[in-house]
């Protein structure tokens, strides 16, 4: 009783329930994709038409252009769609994508191995059966490099997808297919470091490990000055970079050395603001001088959030509104030919997001609730699993990105394998979102008409 007279007597909004707390991010998380995807949709039909239009030329040459940064000696030279937009860009992204997976094994549908079964075993079938499919259409060809592009969801258009269906698709699919979504994007993560790295630089790996310890011991001593870890960070990027690792790996593992737990803890800091809320509404009646203590709650407040937390609501906007539709302007523009729909890698790529998506994590769901490792979450029903499945295989914004990793020369044969990746990503995706709303649509209208 006497915590809830003290709640009551708090302003409005300083005191959270603690399961409110804990369902904030995810809510707010999807609340940024569901909108994400329809700006991410929009660039992408931005960047397809002026890639096919009389400017096409242009647009095109502008990711050519050509960039450095100096500093002294030190210089770092590329051009403005790989150096600065999926090295540099892009690394902010997979740092957010590794706030994600911290925040899911800390606190969310992974940190309990009973429940992380399902949404584990469905990634896994969710990247190897895409690739097994892959690897059918150009056996036994170069073109098989590019295995790894249908394996990854794109969470933005996953949610604004099922955003269009509202209340009609239970809560806990979402959750299943966030949780699916943020396991294979630590799968691509891995692929990444460990496939699409050719050479190593080994003084400049040993810097970027000096880095990310000094990053942790940071973390240690309870450094929470954010310029600190920006420039520690900046240059964990460079000797990354420079080591032949692709740079968004650094992003990645900055994001899983982040704090998940606040500075000062749910009790102290209600029971704090409490105490110096009093102190203040006294000086207040007395016309005193308020401004240390109001600096001393502006502190409390700030560390009564994590890091993590507080670190993903600040970036989360800018990726999902600026970096990820740059990309998208950046990748997503191909010319459109019919002949490049017949290319081994278009309709490898198609049929591992379209067929090989859904197949395999239905089955390896079905798998994991036969060996009584799992259970379907509350609401939800094979066919909305599958319909979920379906939707999986929108794998725009890793896809793309792998599909450049994968296929990166300058060569018109290497041009070529970039384009069909493209296209096949769009191809597959679009087929994907098609089956997938569908599928829930049937889905969602047959458990309504099921008495209860």
């Amino acid at each position: 009783m006497k915590e809830s007279s003290q709640t009551e007597s708090l302003p409005p909004g300083l005191p959270v329930p603690p399961v409110q707390r804990w369902l904030a991010p995810v809510n707010r998380f999807l609340h940024i994709e569901a909108s994400s995807g329809i700006v991410l949709l929009v660039c992408t039909v931005v960047s397809l038409v002026l890639a096919n239009s009389p400017w096409a030329k242009e647009f095109l040459g502008l990711w050519k252009t050509k960039v450095e940064f100096t500093f002294g000696s030190f210089s770092l030279k590329g051009d403005l769609g790989h150096l600065v937009i999926n090295d540099g860009l892009m690394a902010i992204f997979f740092f957010v994508v590794g706030l994600e997976i911290k925040r899911e094994l800390v606190m969310g549908e992974l940190r309990d191995p009973r429940k992380a079964m399902l949404p584990v075993f469905a990634a896994i079938g969710g990247m190897v059966f895409p690739a097994i499919i892959y690897l059918v259409f150009p056996f036994g060809s170069p073109d098989q490099r590019g295995w790894a592009i249908p394996m990854a969801t794109d969470i933005a258009f996953v949610v604004g997808f099922l955003a269009l269906f509202g209340r009609a698709i239970p809560f806990s699919l979402k959750i299943l297919l966030l949780s699916l979504a943020i396991v294979d994007d630590l799968g691509a993560v891995l692929i990444i470091a460990f496939v699409f790295t050719d050479q190593l630089a080994w003084n400049w790996l040993a810097l970027a490990a000096l880095g990310f310890v000094l990053t942790y011991s940071l973390n240690l001593a309870g450094v929470r000055q954010v310029g600190v870890y920006v420039v520690v960070g900046v240059g964990i990027w460079i000797a990354v970079y420079k080591s032949g690792v692709h740079p968004t790996v650094a992003g990645v593992l900055l994001g899983l050395l982040t704090p998940s737990s606040a500075w000062i803890g749910d009790r102290t800091l209600r029971d704090a603001l409490f105490e110096m809320w009093r102190r203040v509404q006294g000086k207040l009646d007395r016309d005193e001088s308020y401004i240390d203590d109001l600096d001393k709650i502006q502190f409390m407040v700030r560390e009564g959030v994590s890091p993590l937390q507080r670190l993903e609501n600040a970036l989360h906007p800018w990726v999902a509104f600026v970096i990820m539709p740059v990309f998208a302007l950046a990748n997503a523009g191909v010319p459109l030919e019919v002949s490049a729909l017949s290319e081994p890698v278009s309709l490898a790529v198609a049929s591992g997001l379209a067929l090989g998506k859904p197949l395999g994590i239905v089955l390896m769901c079905a798998v994991a609730i036969a060996l009584g490792l799992a259970r379907l979450p509350d609401g939800v029903t094979w066919p909305l699993l599958l319909g979920g499945g379906c939707l999986a295989g929108i794998g725009f914004t890793m896809a793309l990105f792998i599909n450049g990793l994968a296929f990166h020369g300058d060569t018109p044969e290497e041009l070529t394998l970039q384009a069909a990746g493209k296209i096949g990503t769009l191809l597959g995706s679009l087929i994907s979102a098609v089956l997938g709303g569908g599928v829930l649509l049937f889905a969602a209208r047959r458990t309504r008409a099921t008495p209860a």
